[in-house]
């Protein structure tokens, strides 16, 4: 066995504070990465939900404009599918109006979408409901609508349109702004109110796996995709464009790269003070050992050697207050996941709860980085060995 492993053995560490410190940091610290990750799969899911990831849409053309349908399955679709990352194609119909409900009247927004894509965005609708539709929570809670009533729709154009709809189900949306109300259809059923053929879409939502959603993957597939598109379609088709949420939404992903830059800051600071929290307890531990330090050197043990003695001991308390952070961490972001007990306010923080997602891999870097760093701080307290003069230090009574 190596001396110095033997001897920090046998050394006491008085530095529960500092233990507590180390705890209290490593809490902190996977928190902030479990809220950021948290917050990245929910924003990344919910703008993949409300307009997929890269679209594909008439050039110049407005989706709502009803004079401008593509084709549900050109040409270049195929193609799409093969594209690395790809997890779903769906075709999308978009369609203004009015819900009334007594005296409460708003405008939305509908999403026709297939039924056997529609578990995709919110619960499936049941086979047996005629002209099901999901309501977002907030036009539930401005119209008093509830899952089982029935949703009177106007579609003002050339001429008015009026459906009776039936709400099947209540989800919960990324924005939920008065102004940013969309409802969930089957297809069939707004292209319908559009007078469109099946095989007549307002756009192709194409949807990635979750290794690929993120800005800079998003970007380049957004480019692929553009290019299949142009090789790819037919002269008789009608021209389209591929655009990705990115684009669409740079604010939302703006935002994301903030809260990464806080959790980076976060994790910095964190460290620093378990760092320094460590640094004072060694130095506390050297200074009430400064007789055995003596005493080593006087046997001839060296001072890197002593050294390795007090930064063994150092590391067995940083380790256990790190373990008990990371377990105090787990078990908040346990009750956090199941309860959503802490809330926020969707119109500032565009999700109603804080989201925690506890990716393991980031989880373990954030700990060996910290714990390396705060190793590489604490050898500072131990150049005070070297001044340590065994003559001072050692008393023959």
């Amino acid at each position: 066995m190596d001396a110095s492993f033997f001897i920090s053995g046998r050394l006491r560490f008085k530095g529960n504070i500092a233990m507590v410190s180390i705890a209290v940091s490593f809490l902190v610290m996977i928190i902030a990465v479990a809220v950021s990750s948290g917050f990245r799969n929910e924003i990344r899911s919910g703008l993949s939900a409300m307009t997929g990831d890269v679209r594909v849409t008439p050039v110049g053309m407005n989706v709502l404009d009803e004079a401008s349908p593509i084709e549900r399955n050109p040409q270049y679709l195929p193609h799409l599918e093969d594209v690395e990352g790809v997890e779903a194609i769906i075709p999308v119909v978009y369609k203004a109006g009015i819900v009334k409900n007594g005296a409460n009247i708003h405008g939305i927004l509908l999403k026709g979408i297939p039924r056997q894509d529609v578990s995709a965005y919110v619960h499936s609708f049941p086979d047996s409901l005629s002209l099901p539709v999901s309501i977002p929570s907030r036009l539930a809670e401005i119209t008093g609508l509830e899952p089982g009533d029935r949703m009177l729709t106007y579609f003002v154009g050339e001429n008015v349109k009026a459906r009776q709809f039936n709400v099947a189900a209540v989800h919960e949306t990324l924005v939920e702004t008065d102004a940013n109300l969309v409802v969930y259809a089957d297809i069939a059923d707004i292209q319908r109110v559009n007078g469109w053929e099946d095989g007549q879409v307002s756009c192709i939502e194409i949807m990635l796996d979750d290794s690929h959603r993120n800005e800079t993957d998003i970007l380049e597939k957004q480019e692929e995709i553009g290019f299949m598109v142009y090789s790819y379609a037919s002269e008789d088709e009608e021209t389209v464009l591929a655009t990705s949420s990115v684009s669409s939404f740079p604010q939302l992903f703006g935002w994301l790269d903030l809260i990464d830059f806080n959790v980076f800051f976060i994790l910095v600071l964190m460290t620093i003070v378990a760092g320094f929290n460590m640094i004072s307890g060694l130095l506390i531990m050297l200074f009430e050992n400064i007789s055995t330090i003596g005493l080593l050197k006087s046997l001839g043990m060296t001072d890197k050697a002593i050294s390795k003695v007090f930064l063994s001991s150092a590391a067995v308390l940083v380790l256990k207050g790190m373990v008990a952070g990371n377990l105090l961490a787990v078990l908040f972001c346990f009750i956090q996941g199941t309860t959503h007990i802490l809330g926020l306010d969707p119109e500032n923080y565009f999700v109603s709860f804080v989201p925690v997602d506890l990716d393991f891999g980031m989880i373990a870097l954030a700990d060996a980085v910290s714990f390396s760093v705060i190793m590489v701080l604490l050898l500072i307290p131990c150049l005070f060995i070297a001044k340590v003069d065994p003559a001072d230090t050692v008393r023959v009574k």
